[in-house]
């Protein structure tokens, strides 16, 4: 039986989707990534949700949003360079 996907986390930018993707691809976790860009709406659902979401089966949940922490601290700390 294939299990549900459930939303883990918001995401923020273009970038930290595909960084966070990448990541989950080496991994072999299973996720989708959702962006709620609408071109009937220019845009407008993410200036008002977010960028997009991560999609995942619950047990991934606290490996995604690990992995998600990490790449937003590092980001984070290469704001100054």
């Amino acid at each position: 039986m294939k299990e549900a996907f459930v939303k883990i986390a918001g995401l923020e930018n273009t970038i930290e989707a595909q960084l966070v993707e990448s990541i989950l691809k080496d991994q072999d976790i299973p996720h989708r990534i959702r962006s709620y860009y609408d071109t009937a709406y220019d845009g407008l659902f993410q200036m008002q949700k977010g960028w997009g979401e991560i999609q995942a089966p619950a047990a991934y949940r606290k490996e995604i949003e690990e992995i998600l922490r990490a790449v937003r601290a590092r980001a984070e700390s290469q704001k100054g360079l």
